[in-house]
This record gives structure tokens, C-alpha cells and sequence, in this order.
């Protein structure tokens, strides 16, 4: 059989970072499977490896870099003696405990690993459109969180991408600093909830483009314009903005675990309230893989720090493999 750890980090970001700092620190021996840099899900350091300035961390009153922060995060749950495997989980087994994790083939008879307690913090990613360039817009110009890089479009004409609650939300909150947030919907009515609908037609700051979809981004060294194609005639337009925010959805990265955790409808991890605690004893689920509402790097660490102080409890009072 595999050694057993006490607990096993699926993931990273300031979730699961924040939880290898305290599970160390409480002398649990964590291991972090921290994910693949080739990998679309999974992406050590989270999102935020993804993203340029960060402004809204707190200690860091001039802003920091996205992955400059997350090195911290890293460097900071190896001091204290986490172990961080550069590798991507590829199967649990979570029927019994000590509760089973493979790397690399799944298929295979014996997990990689085994633990006592499970921490999971795969996050989520954006829905992005898969248009030519779009990676490296991201933070020159291109976003997929309002309440993270509003402030930086301040009088500026940008646009939101969406149709759903969340891209009127967006574009309500947007409005705050720019001087005009353009919706660009692929539809000629919008799937948003009618309280939402109904603020965004009064908003004098929001204009609606319909019946569009973005058929590329105009840029340089960052966004210049959105070309949209018209649904209906086939017509390509330029709309001019420095800003462009994709409100087109998230998507967890919850497939590990599907038939083994309950899930909400949208694929997000159910957690108990007030706490990290899934439906399995000794699983504990923190950060964007559970939180389809806030979604900000210090909430994140904020749920990282809860998944450790509960498992770390957990454990406490389930020193043994229950047999």
C-alpha cells in the first residue's frame, strides 16, 4: 500500500495554498498536488497566475503581480515544511478511508498516494470565447472579473460579453468607472432575471449591441476594439473600447470528483454552511471550486485557511482509518 498522509492539497491557488501554510504549520506533513502548467484546469498557482496587477489583495498597498503573489503564497507553505508535487491529480477514490489519489495513469490498481484527510482546491476557470490571442490579453484589456480590474478603466468606454445575470451585474458594476459599458449579446433579448434587466435599461451609462457576437479583438500591446459580426446579416463592425470583459460564465473543476461528492446543478462542490466540510467525512472543498459567488483571491485563501483548521480537527478527532 501507498504511504498515508495525513491530508493531500488537490490543487492550489490562494485556496489551496493558504491550507498547505496552515496544515504545516500545524505539523500535518501536507502534500500539494499543485497541477500542470500544460494543463487548461488545474493551473498551479490558480488564476491569478493569469493576471497582471492585483490591487484589491490586502498588504499590498501599491498593487502586486499575479504570479509574483502566488510565488509568495508557495514560498511561504515550503518554509514551513509543505511538500508541492508539480503534478495533476488524475482520479480519487473516496469509498473509504485512507481515501485514494493517482497522478498520471488512472487505470491503475494502486493510488499514487493515500490520505487521512483530503483538501480539495482545484478552483475554477473562466469560460473563455477561444479567440485568436486571448490568453495574453488577459490584463491588457481583456478581463473576466469586473470587481478585480474595474478600477483601471476608469472614463473609459469598454465592453461586457454576456446576457446572463452575471454580465448585467458586471456591466452595473463597471458602469461605476467607466464613461459607457456596451453588452454585446448574441441574442435580441437577454436571459437575465427581470430585476436585473430592468436596472441595466435604466442605467444612462450601459448600451446594448444585439444580435452580436465578437469575431476578434482588435489590439496592438492591448485591446483597441471588439469586432463583432452581426447574427443576423453577417456584417462585421468595429466597436471601439479599451476594455473588454467576458461574462460568459465559470466552470469548475470538479470532474475528479463527480458521482464520488455532491455537486450543485451548475458543478460546483456542495459544502456544509458555514464551513468547508463536503458530504464525505475527512473531504474538505475551499476556494472557486465551491464558491460561485464571490470568487476573489482572498476569499479563496480565507476558505483555505477553514479547510485546514477543519481538517486539522478532523483529524484530531479521527486519528484512526475508522476500522
Amino acid at each position: 500500500m501507498s504511504d498515508v498522509r495525513e491530508v493531500i492539497i488537490i490543487g492550489s491557488g490562494p485556496a489551496g495554498l493558504t491550507s498547505a501554510i496552515y496544515t504545516a504549520r500545524a505539523n500535518l506533513s501536507p502534500l500539494v498536488l499543485e497541477g500542470e502548467p500544460s494543463s487548461t484546469s488545474d493551473q498551479p498557482g490558480g488564476q491569478l497566475m493569469l493576471t497582471t496587477d492585483v490591487e484589491n489583495f490586502p498588504g499590498f498597498p501599491e498593487g502586486v503581480l499575479g504570479p509574483e503573489l502566488m510565488q509568495n503564497f508557495r514560498t511561504q507553505a515550503l518554509r514551513f515544511g509543505a511538500e508541492i508535487q508539480t503534478v495533476k491529480a488524475s482520479r480519487v477514490d473516496l469509498s473509504s478511508r485512507p481515501y485514494g489519489v493517482w497522478v498520471g495513469d488512472p487505470d491503475t490498481s494502486e493510488p499514487t498516494h493515500r490520505a487521512q484527510s483530503l483538501i480539495i482546491s482545484t478552483g475554477a476557470q473562466s469560460i473563455m470565447l477561444g479567440l485568436d490571442r486571448e490568453a495574453e490579453l488577459i490584463g491588457h484589456g481583456l478581463s473576466t472579473c469586473a470587481t478585480c480590474d474595474g478600477f483601471f478603466f476608469r472614463d473609459q468606454e469598454i465592453a461586457v460579453v454576456g446576457g446572463g445575470d452575471s454580465a448585467l451585474e458586471e456591466a452595473q458594476f463597471l458602469s461605476r468607472f467607466a464613461s459607457k459599458v456596451t453588452i454585446v449579446h448574441r441574442r435580441d433579448e437577454l436571459r437575465a432575471s427581470k430585476i436585473m434587466q430592468d436596472r441595466a435599461f435604466a442605467n444612462d451609462k450601459v448600451e446594448f449591441r444585439w444580435n452580436s457576437v465578437v469575431d476578434g479583438y482588435e489590439s496592438d500591446t492591448s485591446i483597441s476594439g471588439l469586432r463583432l459580426e452581426d447574427t443576423k446579416t453577417g456584417e462585421i463592425s468595429i466597436l471601439p473600447v479599451t476594455g473588454v470583459f467576458l461574462a460568459i460564465g465559470h466552470r469548475p473543476n470538479t470532474d475528479l470528483f463527480k458521482g464520488q461528492l455532491a455537486l450543485k446543478d451548475n458543478g460546483y462542490l456542495i459544502t456544509l454552511p458555514d464551513s468547508t466540510r463536503t458530504d464525505v467525512e475527512g473531504v474538505f472543498a475551499c476556494g472557486d471550486v465551491q464558491d460561485d459567488y464571490f470568487r476573489q483571491a482572498i476569499t479563496a485563501a480565507g476558505s483555505g485557511c477553514m479547510a485546514a483548521i477543519e481538517s486539522e480537527r478532523w483529524l484530531e478527532d479521527n486519528p484512526s482509518n475508522g476500522h
